[in-house]
C-alpha cells in the first residue's frame, strides 16, 4: 500500500472533532496528484473540468457535474485535464457503511451539487451538532441514490494482459488487431479474449472501445476539438466518435462541455 496516508478529518487529543471536511482547491491543466489514500471515505466533485483517478484495480474519467467515490484505504492518484475546480468531503467511515465498497463515478444532481458546495462552504461538519447532522443524513441519503455512470477502465492483473493494456494506455489509437496484440505478449487471442471477460467483466473489443471513448473525453477537456480529439484517440471519423459518445452519456461533446 502507498505509504503515504493523508487524515483529514480533524481531531484533538486523539478525539475526533467533525465527522465529515472539505477540501476546495482550483487546479490547472496536466496537475497531477501523487498516488495516497485516505482513512476516510472520500467523494471528488468536478465543479469545472475533467479529472482522471488511477487505482491498481482501474481507471476512473470524471467529468465536470460528476463525481467519484472512492473508499478509504484505497491508494489513488488524480490527473487534471484542462483547468479543474476541485471539491472533496471526506467522511469518517462510519458514516459510509452502507454506501458503496468500491470506486465509481456518479451523476451529481441539483440537490447533491448544492450540498456539496455547502458542505465545502463550512469546511467540516460534526454530528453532534443538530443542524450539521441533518446535512450528513441528507448527502449520504443523496449518495445511497446516485446513479453510477459508465466512465470506468477496469485493469486486468494476469501479465499477458497487462502487458497490453500498458501498451494501449500509451496510445490508444494503436489499431493492431487482438490477434496481433497477442502474439506480441504470447498468448493466443481466445486465451486474451477469456482473460478481459473473466478479469474486467468487459469483452476486449468493449474495453478498447471504452479507452479511446475517455482518451477523448481527456483531450476534449484540455481543449482539443472534437475532430482531432476522435482521431487522436482512435475512431475511424469525428462522427464515429460523436455517435459514441453520445451513446454512453447521451448528448453530443459540444453540447456536454457547453452546459
Amino acid at each position: 500500500m502507498s505509504e503515504k496516508c493523508h487524515s483529514i478529518l480533524p481531531r484533538r487529543n486523539g478525539r475526533l472533532l467533525a465527522h465529515v471536511a472539505s477540501v476546495s482547491v482550483d487546479l490547472d491543466d496536466r496537475h497531477v496528484i501523487p498516488e495516497h489514500y485516505h482513512p476516510e471515505d472520500q467523494l471528488i466533485f468536478a465543479s469545472r473540468g475533467v479529472m482522471t483517478v488511477r487505482t491498481r484495480q482501474g481507471i476512473w474519467v470524471v467529468p465536470p457535474l460528476r463525481a467519484v467515490w472512492i473508499p478509504a484505504g484505497i491508494p489513488h492518484s488524480v490527473e487534471m485535464s484542462g483547468p479543474v475546480s476541485m471539491r472533496t468531503l471526506y467522511f469518517h467511515p462510519t458514516l459510509g457503511r452502507d454506501l458503496r465498497q468500491r470506486c465509481f463515478v456518479m451523476n451529481v444532481s441539483s440537490l447533491l451539487k448544492e450540498l456539496i458546495l455547502h458542505a465545502c462552504a463550512l469546511s467540516k461538519l460534526s454530528r453532534s451538532i443538530p443542524l450539521q447532522r441533518s446535512l450528513i443524513e441528507v448527502i449520504t441519503a443523496q449518495l445511497k441514490g446516485a446513479n453510477a455512470m459508465p466512465l470506468q477502465l477496469p485493469r486486468p492483473e494476469d501479465t499477458r494482459a497487462a502487458r497490453i493494456v500498458r501498451r494501449l494506455l500509451a496510445d490508444p489509437s494503436e489499431n493492431q488487431t487482438l490477434n496481433q496484440l497477442s502474439k506480441s505478449c504470447g498468448a493466443s487471442k481466445r486465451t486474451i479474449q477469456r482473460i478481459f471477460l473473466t478479469e474486467t467483466k468487459m469483452s476486449f473489443a468493449r474495453w478498447r472501445q471504452q479507452l479511446r471513448l475517455l482518451h477523448a473525453l481527456q483531450l476534449l477537456a484540455s481543449g482539443e476539438k472534437v475532430s482531432a480529439a476522435a482521431l487522436e484517440a482512435g475512431y475511424n471519423s469525428p462522427s464515429a466518435f460523436i455517435s459514441m459518445f453520445r451513446k454512453q452519456l447521451g448528448t453530443t461533446p459540444m453540447a456536454y462541455f457547453r452546459s
